[in-house]
């Protein structure tokens, strides 16, 4: 029998460039890559597209549990699906990723979603990236790393980001306006606020390169191996 591959959880704020670097680190490993966010955005989509208003606890709640989310493909070209339909375009826009910050602040949105990551990753051979992977998804996790950089930096990834897809909606001091405010959101919510794991590993990529941080989880990485 193989031995059992590690589940490696990677925490932290938005624009730290969790869902970049947890893709290049899948790749490398040959690992599954699981983007939580992606999943909370969902379920904001479908609110939107129901005219359920965000905050209405019981109704996304019920939502959130009644829907089925996919994510399939590859690293490369991951797709995402719910309830069969491919929203994987939509679910980027700035409007749908604020609104996803505010779901997710349900507890029966959490639960839901929750119990579906571990069953998505319990296997191991996984990274996870999102705001609680290593407090309430896999607090057990093998190696768990909490990624962070200032709100200045944030923003402008996420400015440089929007720009180049074309759906750039704010300024550059709106976007760090936002950021804070979001941050403001996770980090005092009562149900997994976001905070760094016990046991997780700081790595602050405000003045790192993409290389610079893959390089740095590695070696992180290797030294749990």
């Amino acid at each position: 029998m193989s031995e059992r591959k590690p589940i490696i959880a990677i925490d932290g704020p938005a624009g730290a460039g969790k869902s970049t670097i947890a893709k290049t680190l899948a790749r490398r490993l040959g690992y599954l890559f699981i983007n939580t966010g992606a999943m909370y955005r969902a379920v904001a989509w479908k609110a939107a597209q129901l005219g359920v208003p965000f905050d209405a606890a019981d109704q996304v709640g019920k939502l959130a549990e009644d829907s089925w989310i996919e994510l399939t493909g590859s690293v490369d070209a991951l797709r995402v699906l719910i309830d069969g339909h491919d929203i994987t375009d939509e679910i980027v826009k700035p409007a749908i990723s604020q609104a996803a910050s505010i779901v997710s602040a349900i507890p029966a949105v959490r639960r839901a979603l929750v119990a579906r990551q571990q069953q998505m990753g319990k296997a191991g051979g996984v990274v996870m990236e999102g705001r609680d992977i290593g407090t309430q998804v896999f607090p057990d996790a093998e190696v768990k790393i909490y990624l962070d950089a200032t709100s200045d930096a944030r923003a402008q990834r996420r400015f440089n980001e929007d720009c180049a897809r074309g759906t750039a909606l704010a300024s550059l001091e709106q976007m760090k306006f936002e950021i804070e405010e979001r941050d403001a959101r996770d980090k005092t919510r009562a149900d997994s606020p976001l905070v760094r794991a016990n046991g997780a590993i700081l790595v602050d990529s405000s003045t790192m390169t993409i290389d610079e941080v893959v390089e740095r989880m590695m070696e992180i990485i290797q030294s749990h191996q």
